[in-house]
C-alpha cells in the first residue's frame, strides 16, 4: 500500500495510468514527462501551453462529478492549493488521491521523487536535473528581498512556503520569512520599512506589470518576475535556476 505526503493511504495495484491533476505544476511535470496518462486538469493548468486534456474547473472547487465522469485511477493534489473536503468526498467516491506537501525545495524534490518513481514509474530527466541543481544546502544570504503576491489590500509571501525557500536557495532572504503568517497582509510602507534590496513583482497571483506595481515604490528598486519560476515545483525548477540565480 503506499502512502501520500500526509500519510494516507492511497490504494493503487500498479502505476497509475489515468490522472487527473488538481495541481499546475504537477500538471506541467506529468504532461512533460509522460502525458499519456495525463486526462484531467483544471482551468489554472496553463502549461505546458498545448495542454490538451479535459478541465475539471479549478483548484479550490473542482468539478468532482467531471472528475468522477473521467474514470482516473488517481487524483494528484496538493496540500496548500487544494481543500481537504474536495479531497475526503473524492476518497469517498471511491477515487485515489495522492495529495503532496511541499514547503521546501527538498521536500519538492522529494515528493516529486515518489510522485514519479513510485506511483507512476516514470524517471523524467529534468527531475535528475533539478536534484542536481537544488540538491544542496542554502548558502548565505548575500540580498534580501520582498515578493508581493497581491494589491489592495498588498500581499506578501511570508514563512513556510516553497517560494522562501527557493529563495534562500539561491542566496536570497525573503524580508517578511520570519512573519508568523504564510501570506501576511501589509503594505507599501511596511515593505519599504522592512528595507528590501529589491521588490520581486510575479505575474501572478497578481498580474504585476510595467504599468501595475513599480510606480507604489518609490524608495526600493523592483523587478518583474516569473511567478511561475517562484511558485511551481516541477521542470520550472530547471528554468528557475537559470534564470533566478543572478538575481540583484
Amino acid at each position: 500500500m503506499l502512502l501520500d505526503d500526509l500519510g494516507a493511504q492511497v490504494p493503487l495495484t500498479g502505476p497509475a495510468r489515468r490522472v487527473v491533476s488538481l495541481v499546475p505544476s504537477i500538471t506541467e511535470a506529468i504532461a512533460v514527462s509522460c502525458p499519456d496518462r495525463l486526462v484531467g486538469a483544471t482551468d489554472w493548468c496553463t502549461h505546458p501551453a498545448d495542454l490538451d486534456v479535459a478541465r475539471v474547473r479549478g483548484t479550490k472547487n473542482p468539478d468532482r462529478a467531471a472528475i468522477e465522469a473521467l474514470a482516473p485511477d488517481l487524483v494528484v493534489a496538493n496540500q496548500e492549493e487544494n481543500r481537504e473536503l474536495d479531497v475526503r468526498r473524492l476518497r469517498e467516491a471511491g477515487i485515489a488521491v495522492w495529495v503532496t506537501v511541499i514547503e521546501t525545495v527538498p521536500q519538492a524534490l522529494d515528493s516529486l521523487e515518489r510522485l514519479f518513481h513510485d506511483v507512476l514509474v516514470c524517471r523524467p530527466g529534468w527531475l535528475d536535473e533539478a536534484r542536481r541543481l537544488w540538491g544542496g544546502p542554502a548558502p548565505e544570504p548575500r540580498l534580501t528581498a520582498a515578493v508581493p503576491i497581491w494589491r489592495d489590500p498588498w500581499m506578501v509571501v511570508g514563512a513556510r512556503n516553497y517560494t522562501t525557500d527557493l529563495l534562500a536557495h539561491l542566496g536570497v532572504r525573503n524580508a517578511f520569512g520570519d512573519n508568523a503568517d504564510r501570506y501576511p497582509r501589509t503594505t507599501v510602507e511596511e515593505i519599504e520599512s522592512a528595507a528590501p534590496d529589491v521588490v520581486l513583482l510575479p505575474d501572478e497571483p497578481y498580474v504585476f506589470t510595467d504599468a501595475d506595481g513599480p510606480e507604489a515604490f518609490a524608495r526600493t528598486p523592483t523587478r518583474l518576475v516569473s511567478g511561475r519560476l517562484l511558485t511551481w515545483y516541477g521542470p520550472a525548477m530547471v528554468e528557475a535556476h537559470a534564470t533566478l540565480r543572478d538575481l540583484h
